[in-house]
């Protein structure tokens, strides 16, 4: 079994409310005001789903677009942006905001097709502002800037360039458009825009700062999704990010984080459904309830998934629909390479980690929402975060060790348990406390990808959260891509 005990360090302040601190081994986001705080008292619930613009020519060439209008899509920009439009076909939106350049309009208007409402032009969507990068080949730019080419590269947040600060520009000119897109009177709506400018409209809809800058991906073509809810005595609204990233393609297709290629990865895999899945407590995949048939395929979708990665260790829940689904995984990946009679079926390593089980976490809190005949969300109180907290540190210090254990230079580390576990992973891979777990959502079979460009003592990428497109939701068979196409 994998265990770990971390050592207590400095206290947590949490993000919109004071609490206790719960983890005293996690730092802090270094969080921004979020960009919503303008509109307490939103009336109505709003659903938001940006999509980042098809492949364009400068993309395809690997030049420093910004802000520029020169480059256009590519044709298989506009085969991605058809995708898109078929994932999004039964979609009702009100509304469809657009940059009003060249390569994010074209895939707008691909997408919106003969929908009638209207599509809003805004000029604070277009592009990140760089100045005089852009237009540049990175070669060229590693030439001509030197140390300012590499800032761009290491230090965004705080690259300086003909007296401008882009990436601060860049946070700015999101938190405007959210005011505008929000206190439009429709409740769902459609974003089309840029790599750069959705990642920041993602981390200032959550209250993160510019350091989070190239850690949120967003692919050609990639939709992410966000919720506004209402509170019901006024307030800044609940936000929520129900997807990051969902592409037209495979997350799990070799490619780039950042424009670095990663040769460490965690995929995170939320188990199948169970017979008490979508109960009123929200607790399905406790105890030792197994995999219903639902969550039998979805095992089985998800395996499938996976099975073009060499997957070199599989670590999982102790609770049984945990350890179903990592089974499911492990048999398709131990098959993956018998082809013939002589075949040596593929070693994939099973291992069980206590530190992913939440069930005793939750017991109390079942008892106490039967009790005051309430949902279990209203007993998510500190206690429980607390514990929820412990664990996931131990967790994911105990996963970044065994992905450093392996002497394979390319290591895919598959981990399977509850969405609540998984959601406090990614909050540990995005150094925020326990009080962000609300704003992310996972469903049952959902797969998120972390990737490490720079080693498991690096940062971690989130290439993506909740893709579901293998279950059937939004999946559209295309040609799968191997590249991602970076260049802003």
């Amino acid at each position: 079994m994998l265990s770990l005990v971390c050592s207590p360090t400095a206290a947590i302040p949490a993000r919109r409310r004071p609490v206790a601190p719960c983890c005293s081994t996690m730092r802090e986001a270094e969080a921004s005001p979020s960009a919503t705080e303008k509109l307490r008292g939103l009336r109505d619930a709003k659903r938001v789903v940006l999509v980042r613009h098809g492949q364009s020519t400068w993309n395809e060439e690997g030049r420093i677009q910004g802000s520029s209008d020169y480059s256009m899509l590519t044709s298989k920009g506009e085969s991605q942006a058809e995708t898109s439009r078929q994932m999004l076909l039964s979609d009702t939106f009100d509304v469809c905001f657009t940059s009003p350049l060249i390569r994010s309009k074209r895939t707008a208007e691909i997408i919106w097709d003969s929908r009638q409402e209207e599509m809003l032009p805004d000029s604070d969507l277009r592009e990140i502002d760089l100045y005089s990068f852009q237009g540049l080949l990175k070669h060229e730019g590693k030439e001509r800037y030197g140390s300012n080419f590499l800032q761009w590269q290491k230090d965004a947040p705080n690259f300086n360039i003909d007296g401008h600060y882009p990436v601060r520009e860049l946070w700015d000119r999101a938190r405007n458009c959210w005011n505008r897109i929000l206190a439009h009177e429709g409740k769902s709506v459609l974003v089309v825009a840029h790599n750069a400018v959705n990642q920041a409209l993602v981390a200032t809809a959550l209250g993160l700062g510019t350091e989070y800058f190239r850690i949120l991906l967003q692919s050609n073509c990639g939709v992410s999704v966000i919720d506004f809810t209402p509170q019901v005595q006024g307030g800044t609204p609940n936000i929520c990010l129900n997807r990051l990233n969902q592409t037209p393609y495979t997350p799990v297709a070799s490619g780039t984080s950042g424009g670095r290629k990663a040769q460490k990865r965690i995929i995170l895999v939320c188990q199948g459904a169970t017979q008490n899945s979508g109960s009123e407590f929200g607790l399905g995949g406790m105890g030792y309830e197994a995999l219903n048939m639902l969550g039998i395929i979805q095992s089985q979708k998800t395996a499938e998934l996976l099975l073009d990665m060499n997957v070199n260790c599989i670590v999982s829940s102790p609770r049984v629909p945990a350890i179903d689904t990592a089974t499911a995984i492990s048999e398709v990946q131990a098959a993956a390479d018998c082809l013939g009679a002589d075949c040596v079926p593929r070693y994939v390593e099973l291992k069980q980690l206590f530190d992913l089980e939440v069930e005793p976490i939750f017991q109390q809190a079942r008892k106490k929402a039967m009790a005051y005949q309430s949902g279990w969300l209203s007993c998510f109180d500190q206690s429980v975060l607390k514990e929820l907290c412990t664990k996931s540190v131990t967790a994911w210090q105990a996963l970044l060790k065994e992905l450093s254990s392996e002497s394979e230079a390319e290591n895919n580390l598959v981990v399977v348990g509850h969405p609540a576990i998984l959601t406090g992973l990614l909050c540990q891979c995005l150094h925020l406390s326990m009080d962000w777990m609300p704003s992310f959502h996972l469903d049952a079979g959902s797969v998120s990808v972390i990737d490490f460009p720079d080693g498991p003592a690096g940062r971690g990428v989130v290439r993506c959260t909740n893709y579901t497109a293998h279950l059937g939701r939004w999946s559209i068979p295309i040609t799968r891509s191997t590249v991602d196409d970076e260049a802003f």
